[in-house]
């Protein structure tokens, strides 16, 4: 468990630093025969950094309550 405990803190701290993502999709806009007509378009996915934060207090919690052997 502290494992995933530590691998918890490190998305937290990754999505704490990076507050968003973009990506590109492309879209078949027309096709004749052999012609075709693509359009591309980029989407963009934001969070707050609030949330890294309480990912990685999730984290912390994990590996705090993981059982000794």
């Amino acid at each position: 468990m502290k494992k995933a405990g530590i691998l918890i803190i490190v998305v937290g701290i990754l999505i704490t630093i990076f507050t968003g993502i973009s990506f590109k999709t492309e879209e078949e806009v027309l096709e004749i025969g052999d012609f075709e007509l693509t359009r591309e378009e980029e989407h963009e996915v934001n969070w707050a950094p609030w949330v890294g934060v309480v990912v990685v207090a999730a984290g912390v919690v994990v590996m705090l309550t993981a059982k000794k052997k």
